[in-house]
């Protein structure tokens, strides 16, 4: 299809359809982004009232890996473009249909099919940066078993990853089945914890050595249509975090960084972004120790740390991936440093209410996002602090202030 050369009028014959597969918060800022340019949006997730579900124009609720009910979907709607939002996605499926179309219909991809197939498994992408585009990574091996992770770790005669080490199934998100390994008491915990967490259930893992990094980045990198008339490449200031097993619960806008670390992060995110293609907005995930810098991991939709640019830029990064997908002029300049906090849901219930939310804008220049997910789980994300400032360590201060006053409850 290319790039949407007119956007018509939503529910009517003429209308830009853009269907999202996944509806999480991420996907819902994205949906009310296209809508504001004039999309119609059909929101596609594995369970109902999704946050997104609830602000698309209608819905669906399939098996986002059953490769034959998405395939059903997108036949039926038949949307111009479809924006996948999470990594649990039967892939294959996207690549046979953006090859071949389906019942005559040839939706495209964003960015492509094969970079949602290449970074769903942790393997491909991995293997792409490394071996195919000899970027800097963390040392790293597969294994399929548990004796398989433990020669990989112990080595023979290539010698082995050792410890610390860093366990992932090459198939999850957010910290889910991640361990880290100090010692050899710790093997058959990470294995079991990887099989039972992953994406799509038991599989493959990597093991990574552990780098000594001083920080992590979210670089957050654009591929839009520039003045050129052609997909050009750009940046967001560079996004500072914070995880907790793996899972994103602090981020700042801008990370200080040495001009040349971030002129190397920058080389890594353009040879990475460019080599999967398309267009649209991608968070690689950086280490960064002095001016080194090593390649951890990309997304090639919306980040969760990227959060903090619905306060710090011009456009928001849900505003850049609509932009970008439409094939419209993009900005990604900073407006103004800020933080942003993540809001747990601290209980096991559905339908909970949220107390403290006057009391949690009281904080200068913050804003709050609670996402609506129909079910709390303590450690699930359901909500997000923003806060802007002079300084990003006064921005993260407001924004961890203002997350702290919010109280999910039973409702």
């Amino acid at each position: 299809m290319g790039i949407v050369k007119r956007i018509g009028t939503p529910l009517s014959k003429c209308a830009t359809r853009v269907m999202l597969l996944g509806c999480g918060e991420l996907g819902k800022e994205v949906i009310i982004a296209l809508q504001r340019l004039g999309c119609e949006v059909i929101g596609v997730d594995r369970y109902a009232a999704a946050p997104g579900m609830q602000v698309a124009h209608r819905s669906h609720v399939v098996t986002m890996t059953d490769g034959a009910a998405l395939r059903a979907v997108i036949e039926k709607e038949k949307p111009q473009l479809v924006v996948p939002e999470i990594e649990a996605i039967a892939t294959a499926t996207l690549v046979e249909i953006e090859r071949g179309g389906v019942a005559g219909h040839f939706p495209e991809f964003i960015p492509t099919a094969r970079a949602a197939q290449l970074t769903m498994n942790r393997e491909g992408i991995r293997r792409l940066a490394a071996e195919e585009l000899g970027l800097p990574t963390s040392p790293y091996k597969f294994a399929d078993s548990l004796a398989e992770l433990q020669a990989a770790i112990d080595g023979n005669a290539d010698g082995g990853i050792g410890y610390p080490c860093v366990v992932k199934p090459v198939m999850s998100s957010s910290g889910k089945g991640q361990s880290l390994l100090k010692s050899a008491a710790d093997v058959q915990q990470a294995w079991d914890y990887s099989q039972a967490a992953g994406r799509v259930g038991a599989g493959r893992v990597i093991v990574e050595g552990f780098i000594d990094f001083d920080y992590e980045i979210t670089q957050l990198t654009v591929r839009a249509v520039g003045a050129s008339g052609e997909v050009e490449t750009f940046f967001c200031d560079p996004i500072g975090h914070v995880q907790v097993n793996g899972d994103y619960v602090e981020s700042w806008q801008p990370m200080a960084m040495t001009p040349s670390a971030l002129q190397k992060s920058r080389e890594i995110a353009r040879a990475v972004t460019g080599n999967l293609g398309g267009r649209g907005i991608f968070g690689v995930e950086l280490f960064v120790k002095g001016d080194a810098v090593w390649f951890s991991e990309v997304s090639p939709r919306p980040h969760d740390t990227g959060l903090v640019t619905l306060a710090t830029q011009r456009l928001s990064e849900f505003e850049l991936h609509a932009r970008a997908i439409l094939g419209l002029p993009v900005d990604t300049s900073l407006r103004r440093p800020g933080a942003s906090a993540v809001i747990y849901g601290g209980l096991e219930e559905k339908g909970i209410a949220f107390e403290g939310v006057a009391d949690a804008l009281q904080v200068p220049e913050s804003d709050l996002r609670l996402f609506g997910k129909p079910e709390s789980f303590r450690k699930r994300r359901m909500g997000v602090a923003v806060a802007n400032a002079d300084t990003t360590d006064e921005a993260r201060t407001r924004a961890k202030l203002a997350a702290s006053r919010v109280k999910p409850v039973k409702g």
